[in-house]
């Protein structure tokens, strides 16, 4: 209770997140490409952001714009209490300053779910007793592996009408 959680995307996954850590009495905070219409304190700085949190968790899309975007700045800013949540893709954290400031107590804690070098993480999280690592399986309950194949029939039922697809990938 009473915890401050930065969000970094609110998008689909990012407001679920949003929505689990305020029924749990955390401030919210976010930041993102735009302001949302939603309650939560918007950020237009990401170290901003990181130096307000108790907790950051990355929930951004992957690719160029976001790659190493959770710099050695922003992981300062959360500082030796602050802990680092990624379930976004390994290239939006910058590994080597993640790995040094758990190292050195620069930054309390990190949980991960995705790595730069999937499927093996950095060995040097393994050593480090403040890094929660867990294998790229967040998602994976059964409702949402339910979800998953309705949207691959519903993408493949548009594909073979014609009709523009649900969730396309270019």
């Amino acid at each position: 209770m009473g915890k401050r959680t930065g969000i970094v995307g609110l998008g689909n996954i990012g407001r679920a997140i949003a929505r689990r850590c305020e029924a749990l009495g955390h401030r919210i905070g976010y930041f993102g490409r735009s302001r949302k219409p939603v309650d939560y304190d918007f950020f237009p700085d990401l170290t901003a952001l990181a130096g307000w949190a108790d907790i950051l968790i990355v929930a951004t899309p992957g690719g160029p714009e976001t790659e190493g975007l959770i710099s050695a700045p922003v992981i300062e800013a959360l500082g030796p209490e602050g802990t680092l949540v990624n379930v976004a893709r390994g290239t939006v954290v910058d590994e080597d300053a993640l790995v040094a400031a758990l190292r050195d107590g620069r930054l309390g804690s990190a949980g991960l779910d995705v790595y730069l070098n999937e499927p093996r993480p950095d060995p040097a999280f393994a050593a480090l007793p403040n890094a929660v690592l867990y294998p790229h399986h967040a998602s994976g309950t059964e409702e949402t592996r339910d979800r998953m194949a309705q949207l691959t029939l519903d993408n493949l039922a548009a594909f073979f009408a014609g009709q523009p697809l649900p969730t396309p990938v270019n």
